[in-house]
């Protein structure tokens, strides 16, 4: 059963650097083949809550491959992006 990586940024990019590094190292490699991208700061409307400042979904065909992946080597990529701006992230498994 498929599974999601959500991460929501909720905030301004306060390390302009970081975010470049983490955008750089993102491009170095070749994307990891089992990963479908939904979305990346795509237009958006809030209809509840709180709007948020950039949403990126990610699709894994099962919950522990996307574990795998967030828990892997991207999990180092994963410190500058939060050191860059507030993000929460979640791993959801779908129906």
């Amino acid at each position: 059963m498929a599974a999601y990586v959500v991460f929501i940024r909720e905030g301004e990019i306060v390390d302009p650097e970081a975010m470049a590094a983490y955008q750089s190292s993102n491009q170095s490699g070749p994307p990891d083949p089992d990963m479908k991208v939904h979305t990346v700061y795509g237009a958006m409307e809030t209809i509840e809550g709180e709007a948020a400042d950039g949403i990126v979904i990610l699709e894994f065909p099962t919950f522990e491959r996307a574990k795998e992946w967030y828990y892997g080597e991207y999990n180092e990529r994963a410190k500058l992006r939060q050191k860059a701006a507030p993000y929460r992230g979640f791993i959801v498994q779908g129906m």
